[in-house]
């Protein structure tokens, strides 16, 4: 059985950089509190959440397990790579930095926002292959075998789902305003293809088809499960978020955050 290696740093690069983003985060939440405007407390418990769960996949007992149990290496990517991600989208912290930052700093924010390398990594198919199909490509190419022997590329990958993640619950379900957001119909699609390529890749692992995982079939059986059990989750809960909306679309919180990034004007100020 292939054995994770693991990187040398004290703490690994991803939950340090969350931990980091958390602690900014909640720095500026406090801050703008003391605002007329004030922040949601909601937004700033969902980021938490969102940290809190990155810190238990890449560090404690479920990190331990997984250097040796493919059951647990799943279930640290479904915290890493589904779940937390969608909660930290869900605190809208891109909302959080405009709305804190002066209003010169926002506006150029807003306008590198518009910029046509976030239209492109904005749209959800690019989305869709970078979150889906990273999992198609560490799990059923020699990816997997070289990442237990390679800590950092395995950091690496972590990273990557983490991204990745974040990318998609933004672009799918996001509260934060994205560049040209299609309509929900579209990305209800895209959602479905999402769903499926999870649903498909879940059941050619258990059936051990197409992948190259070497751990035994009962650890792979078992991953192959929590990856469709957990996923099916995961995908529910991006759903809702799209369906119900984190943010009523009738009075937006904050129209000049949007503004700044689609481009599209409003007739009131929240920045100086």
């Amino acid at each position: 059985m292939t054995h994770h290696a693991h990187a040398s740093a004290a703490v690994p690069p991803v939950l340090l950089t969350t931990l980091l983003a958390a602690a900014g985060y909640l720095l500026l939440a406090v801050r703008l509190r003391r605002d007329p405007r004030g922040w949601r407390g909601r937004r700033t418990a969902s980021f938490a959440a969102g940290a809190v769960l990155v810190a238990a996949a890449a560090a404690g007992p479920v990190a331990a397990a997984a250097a040796h149990d493919f059951r647990a290496h799943m279930l640290q990517h479904l915290l890493i790579g589904m779940l937390a991600p969608l909660l930290l989208v869900l605190g809208a912290p891109m909302t959080l930095l405009l709305r804190s930052l002066p209003a010169a700093r926002a506006r150029r924010l807003g306008a590198l926002l518009r910029g046509r390398p976030l239209h492109v990594l904005a749209n959800p198919v690019t989305a869709l292959v970078l979150s889906v199909g990273g999992m198609v490509v560490l799990y059923c190419t020699p990816l997997y075998r070289h990442t237990a022997g390679n800590a950092w590329l395995h950091e690496a990958v972590h990273a990557h789902f983490l991204l990745s993640g974040c990318l998609f619950a933004w672009v799918i379900a996001g509260p934060d305003p994205a560049p040209r957001r299609p309509s929900v119909p579209a990305r209800l699609v895209v959602l479905g293809v999402a769903i499926a390529v999870h649903a498909v890749l879940s059941q050619l692992m258990y059936a051990g088809l197409l992948v190259d995982l070497p751990v035994p079939d009962e650890q792979r059986r078992g991953a192959a499960e929590i990856m469709y059990y957990g996923g099916d989750l995961a995908e529910l809960l991006l759903a809702v978020a799209l369906a119900t909306g984190w943010r009523p679309r009738r009075a937006p919180a904050h129209p000049t955050a949007r503004a700044m990034v689609t481009g599209k004007p409003v007739r009131h100020r929240i920045f100086g």
